[in-house]
């Protein structure tokens, strides 16, 4: 198998808080770096050695990153899986174009995982009024809609809860032109995550199981170890693990899961890729998800995943920057700030995240709560 040397060339597609990260950890390995991007001074592209200002789908200007680059992977999977099986043709890009093109699109992604034998939530295909009519009937109410493509943080979505609202809920995400998918809607006690390595050898890890706490369908925090029990967690890393190895995934993948009621895991969603729920990596383990991910598509051996601290890890939004830039004087000395080197400062969006690293749980929330920055009711 191929193994890149430190001191080659890595090219990113993409040019976000993802690569810039991955740009930190992979400097210190000796990588250099180029990225595509088409936002000027870009988070990735400001530390990294090179950016090309491009569109994701000009085919020219990825042709220039991977021709300057040893090997060529992606930040975020909204980068054109076309442009990417294009690229597999002359470069080298080892985690390919058929898993991205998969987790694209929710139907093909969900129709994988259950031919892989993984729980997933019961679907219905939707391509009508009337194909959604009987799918509620099936599924009953409430249940979600989603488009097939596109959408994060909980846009292209609709949690239909009366059939009353089945004409509106059409008509708005059929807009997009894409199929609709309609999944039963599953009761859960808590959001899960697991970020999975798997190298070019097939060597496989995963990071200890993460719990995600949502608001407004924008990840708020990120609890580690998570709150379950010992058999759960060894479950949640095991699909993870099952998901790398089927998929024959080069890189990470991050598997989002819900814990039922019944005290069963279901696969949400997949993103090949670091994932913000894997941030608290990057100082309460021995290896950080970005370093992992960089010794994963240059064919070295996987690093250590051992938890060293507790953490909570929360994500700065545009509205909360002013009172944790106001506040840095009372952040703990274990706290870990990240900031993404963004222009704009918008509601929502993601400008930073902080690590609370602690001896429990527990003490890294009262933390957080001391600070009184962030709300679980008002963001």
């Amino acid at each position: 198998m191929k193994v890149i040397q430190p001191g080659s060339t890595i090219g990113i597609l993409g040019g976000g808080q993802l690569g810039r990260m991955m740009v930190l950890a992979g400097r210190n390995m000796g990588y250099r770096f180029m990225t595509l991007d088409p936002t000027p001074d870009s988070p990735c592209g400001q530390v990294a050695d090179q950016q090309i200002i491009a569109d994701f789908s000009d085919i020219r200007a990825a042709e220039e990153l991977a021709q300057s680059s040893a090997v060529v992977t992606y930040e975020f999977e909204n980068v054109h899986a076309d442009v990417a099986q294009q690229l597999e043709q002359n470069s080298y890009v080892p985690q390919g174009s058929e898993l991205l093109r998969i987790t694209q699109h929710r139907i093909r992604e969900k129709t994988t995982l259950a031919s892989f034998g993984i729980p997933v939530a019961p679907f219905e295909v939707i391509k009508s009024e009337s194909d959604l009519h009987n799918a509620v009937k099936k599924l009953g109410t409430p249940c979600v809609m989603k488009t097939a493509t596109g959408g994060y943080d909980g846009k292209g979505q609709w949690v239909i809860r009366s059939e009353a609202e089945i004409p509106q809920a059409f008509a708005e995400l059929s807009r997009a032109g894409t199929v609709l998918i309609v999944e039963e809607f599953i009761p859960f006690t808590k959001e899960l995550s697991v970020i999975a390595a798997r190298n070019s050898q097939g060597e496989v890890k995963a990071f200890p199981v993460g719990e995600n706490i949502h608001v407004d369908n924008i990840l708020h925090q990120t609890i580690i170890p998570a709150r379950i029990d010992s058999e759960l967690h060894e479950k949640a890393e095991q699909i993870a693990l099952q998901i790398a190895e089927s998929f024959e995934v080069v890189g990470l993948v991050a598997v989002e899961m819900f814990l039922t009621e019944q005290g069963e895991l279901i696969v949400n969603e997949l993103a090949p890729r670091p994932h913000n729920s894997g941030h608290y990596t990057m100082e309460a383990c021995l290896t950080s998800q970005f370093e992992q991910h960089v010794r994963a598509i240059c064919g070295l051996p996987l690093g250590s995943v051992e938890m060293m601290s507790a953490v909570v890890m929360i994500n700065i939004l545009g509205e909360h920057l002013s009172d944790v830039m106001d506040k840095l004087a009372d952040l703990p000395a274990t706290a870990k700030l990240h900031l993404y080197g963004k222009e704009k400062s918008q509601p929502k969006r993601k400008m930073g995240h902080i690590n609370f690293l602690a001896p429990t749980v527990e003490e890294a929330l009262e933390q957080i709560e001391r600070l009184k920055i962030w709300s679980l009711t008002e963001e």
